[in-house]
């Protein structure tokens, strides 16, 4: 063996671990997943209280650059366990995380897009790396979909937040702080609008308008969730359509004839 062929060796014994890793089913990739998710809830955790500790400047950087090696270490070892690396830069969820480790790689730059670290949660949810680990036998299901739901409108109501606190923290007496603006947030995403904090001038107006079409749209989709009837995902063999009534025998679409695994079969 050459000199120039044990690095090439070493790499792919170091891609196939990592394989194995992150899309195995052992019981060691199993635990090793689940350390993964642990400590993104604790970066999330991390992103969500962040406005609050910025009073010790010193202590926050530490552990925003902390963070960052952290996410870049996961991305370099995402990208090396996925088959085709352009395929893996093709997804949408990649490019934001990679997003969010350009906020956290240069704080003093881009300050202000530091709300958006917030993503990172939506992102988790609707990645088959969650499911996959904590909700293998929800994938799927109505928890899946209702889960998504719910972390879709807490994600937004903390980026809104985070927005709000970012414009018009010191520009407007009203907004004095972060609780003040996850106060408006809330009331304008419920439509309750009290009256008390208002966001002033034009700019105000349509954050207001967003934030109430949005909020209502998410709170739709969840209710939508919790009480639209139950279905299941299996694809037609012959028309391709995924989402069939759990006692379907025949595919609504075309009359194919199914069989649905029922829950005990999983």
């Amino acid at each position: 063996m050459t000199s120039t062929d044990r690095p090439r060796e070493g790499g792919l014994r170091l891609r196939a671990r990592l394989r194995a890793l992150y899309h195995g089913s052992s019981q060691t990739a199993v635990r090793f997943r689940l350390a993964v998710l642990v400590i993104d809830m604790i970066i999330i955790a991390f992103f969500i209280a962040a406005p609050l500790l910025k009073n010790s400047i010193l202590a926050f950087y530490v552990v925003d650059y902390v963070i960052a090696c952290l996410l870049a270490l996961d991305l370099a070892a995402r990208a090396l366990a996925w088959a085709d690396l352009k395929d893996w830069l093709k997804r949408p969820i990649v490019w934001v995380d990679l997003f969010i480790l350009a906020t956290l790689l240069f704080p003093a730059w881009l300050f202000n897009l530091g709300f958006l670290r917030v993503i990172r949660l939506w992102t988790l949810v609707n990645s088959d790396f969650f499911w996959r680990t904590i909700g293998r036998k929800y994938d799927d299901t109505r928890v899946e979909d209702t889960t998504r739901a719910v972390v879709a409108l807490v994600t937004f109501v903390f980026v809104a937040t985070g927005f709000v606190y970012t414009s018009f923290m010191g520009r407007y007496e009203g907004i004095s702080g972060w609780i003040d603006a996850l106060y408006f947030t809330v009331t304008s995403l419920t439509t309750t609008g009290y009256g008390d904090i208002l966001l002033p001038g034009a700019w105000g107006r349509i954050v207001s308008i967003v934030i109430m079409l949005v909020g209502v749209t998410l709170f739709v989709r969840l209710g939508q969730t919790l009480l639209r009837p139950h279905k299941v995902r299996h694809p037609c063999d012959r028309c391709g359509l995924q989402v069939h009534d759990p006692d379907a025998v025949h595919c609504k679409a075309c009359g194919n004839l199914l069989c649905i695994p029922d829950e005990g079969s999983h």
